[in-house]
C-alpha cells in the first residue's frame, strides 16, 4: 500500500484523498517515512516536523469524515518545501551556516495559502547556500544527490525539492528561481519546474536573494500538478485551461545564442519534442534572439548588487562562514556603481519587449533548451581547475538566467534521457502572465509522452 501511495502524483493523490480511498494519515506517514529514509540517503532533507504533520493529517481526516462537501483543493495532501520559506517560530537557515539559529517571526504568504488550501507541511528541504548555485552546491550541508545517479548534481538552488519530488518522497514542493533555480532541478531531475512571471506569486516571508529577480513556484511531476499548486499560491485558476491538444498554438524556436552550446544528444531530444508538439496541432516558426550578452550582464548587475546589499554586514562580520564559491559570487555586487544598477533597472522593460519581439515574435511561446549540456557530475562542478568549474556552471545557466532579468514565465519539461540515463528537458517561455499557455502546452506534451512517469532507481519502490 505504501508503494502505491508513493507512486501517485499530486492530483491523483488529492483525488484519492477526496474519495476516501486513502487517508491523510496514511499518505503523511508514507511521505514522512520516505523522507526520513530515502530522503536522508539522498541528502534532500533539512528538517521534518513529523508530530505537527501527523496531527494536521488526523484533523484533515476527521473533517473529511464529517461529510463536508466543499473541501479545499489540496485537503490532506502532504508537501515539503525549500528551506527558505518561513513559518513563524520555525528555524530557517537558507542552506547556510550564518543563519543556522534563525527563527522566523512571520509566515510566508505562499505557506499561508497552502495551509488554507488544506495542504500539510511536512518540513523543509535542502538547498544551495543562500540559493546561490545552479548545481545545488552546499559546502556546509553537503550535496543533495541526483536520484537518477548520485554521482551527478540534482540542479539548484532548489536541490532538495527536485530530489524529493523525483524520488517520490512528496508529490510537490515550492522552490524559488532567481536565475533558473526551479528550472535547473526540474530539468536535471526529470520534473516540471515552473518559474512564474515576476511578481505573480508573493515572495514575502521568503529569504531573498535578489528582489528584482526572485520568483516562487512549484516543482512537480506533471504540468497539471504545477497548475494546481500555482492556482493556490497565485490566487488564479490554471487547471481549467487544459485540453488534449494545442491546435492553433504557434511555438517559436529561437536559434543563435540558444544553440551555441547545445550538446548533440540534447539537440536530438529537443527536435523530437518539437515533432510531438506539431503532431498535437502546434505550428512552429524559427526566430533569432537579440544580444544576450547585454541581457545577461544586466541580470548579473541586479543579482550581484541586491545580494550584496542583503549580505553586506555578514560579509564584513563573518566572511569565513561563507563557502568560497558563494562569497565570490556575492562580493562583486559591492563594487558596481549606483548608476550601473539604476541603468539595469531602467532598461529592463525596453529590453524585455525587444526579446519578446525577437524570440517569440508572432508566436504564442518560445521553446528553448533548459540546460545545454548533459547533467554534470558533482566532481565536474567542484573539483579541478576553477576555470573549468566556472565554465561548466556557466553552461548550466546559459539558457535560464536571462529569463529572470526579463521577468517572463518559463517552465522546464522533461523530454528524454541521455545515454547514461540522466534527464533531458526543454524550456517553454512566454509573454508576461502566459502561464496558462505554458502549462497547456506542457500538459498536452505529457499526454503523448511518458518521460515524466519514469522513476529513478533511488526511489526504491521495488
Amino acid at each position: 500500500m505504501s508503494h502505491a501511495i508513493a507512486e501517485l502524483d499530486l492530483c491523483a493523490l488529492s483525488h484519492a484523498l477526496a474519495k476516501g480511498d486513502i487517508t491523510s494519515v496514511a499518505a503523511t506517514t508514507v511521505a514522512l517515512d520516505r523522507l526520513d529514509t530515502v530522503g536522508r540517503k539522498l541528502n534532500a532533507v533539512v528538517r521534518l516536523d513529523s508530530a505537527r504533520a501527523l496531527e494536521a493529517a488526523e484533523a484533515a481526516d476527521k473533517l473529511r469524515a464529517t461529510g463536508v462537501v466543499l473541501l479545499p483543493p489540496l485537503h490532506g495532501v502532504p508537501l515539503a518545501h525549500k528551506d527558505l520559506f518561513y513559518r513563524a517560530g520555525d528555524l530557517s537557515a537558507g542552506g547556510s551556516k550564518i543563519r543556522a539559529g534563525f527563527r522566523a517571526d512571520v509566515t510566508a504568504t505562499v505557506i499561508d495559502r497552502l495551509d488554507a488550501s488544506g495542504a500539510l507541511d511536512l518540513g523543509r528541504l535542502q538547498l544551495a547556500e543562500f540559493a546561490m548555485s545552479p548545481t545545488g552546491y552546499n559546502e556546509h550541508n553537503g550535496h543533495a544527490l541526483n536520484p537518477w545517479n548520485p554521482d551527478h548534481v540534482p540542479g539548484g538552488s532548489s536541490s532538495g525539492s527536485g530530489v524529493a519530488v523525483a524520488a517520490r518522497l512528496v508529490t510537490g514542493s515550492l522552490g524559488t528561481d532567481t536565475g533558473g533555480s526551479l528550472r535547473h532541478p526540474g530539468a536535471m531531475c526529470g520534473l516540471v519546474g515552473l518559474k512564474p512571471t515576476w511578481g505573480l506569486v508573493p515572495t514575502d516571508g521568503v529569504m531573498p536573494l535578489s528582489a528584482s529577480l526572485d520568483c516562487t513556484g512549484p516543482l512537480t511531476r506533471t504540468a497539471r500538478d504545477s497548475a494546481r499548486l500555482l492556482s493556490v499560491i497565485s490566487g488564479r485558476d490554471y487547471e481549467s485551461h487544459f485540453s488534449g491538444d494545442i491546435c492553433g498554438m504557434t511555438i517559436a524556436i529561437p536559434g543563435g545564442y540558444y544553440r551555441e552550446l547545445l550538446d548533440p544528444v540534447i539537440a536530438v531530444r529537443l527536435e523530437q519534442a518539437v515533432v510531438t508538439l506539431r503532431k498535437l496541432g502546434a505550428t512552429t516558426i524559427e526566430t533569432a534572439p537579440p544580444d544576450m550578452a547585454l541581457v545577461n550582464a544586466l541580470m548579473q548587475v541586479l543579482m550581484s548588487v541586491e545580494a550584496a546589499t542583503i549580505h553586506r554586514r555578514w560579509l564584513i562580520e563573518r566572511p569565513q562562514d561563507y563557502a568560497d564559491q558563494v562569497r565570490a559570487r556575492i562580493e562583486p555586487g559591492l563594487l558596481y556603481p549606483a548608476t550601473r544598477y539604476v541603468e539595469a533597472l531602467s532598461l529592463r522593460a525596453q529590453i524585455t519587449q525587444g526579446w519578446i519581439a525577437s524570440c517569440i515574435g508572432a508566436a504564442d511561446l518560445a521553446l528553448l533548451p533548459a540546460i545545454s549540456i548533459p547533467v554534470p557530475s558533482i566532481a565536474a562542478t567542484t573539483e579541478g581547475d576553477p576555470a573549468d568549474v566556472a565554465r561548466v556552471i556557466g553552461q548550466l545557466t546559459h539558457c535560464t538566467r536571462g529569463i529572470n532579468y526579463l521577468g517572463l514565465p518559463a517552465a522546464s519539461v522533461p523530454c528524454g534521457f541521455d545515454p547514461i540515463g540522466l534527464p533531458i528537458a526543454f524550456q517553454l517561455v512566454g509573454r508576461p502572465y502566459s502561464e496558462a499557455a505554458l502549462l497547456r502546452a506542457a500538459h498536452a506534451y505529457q499526454g503523448q509522452t511518458d518521460w515524466h512517469q519514469r522513476m529513478p532507481a533511488a526511489a526504491e519502490l521495488n
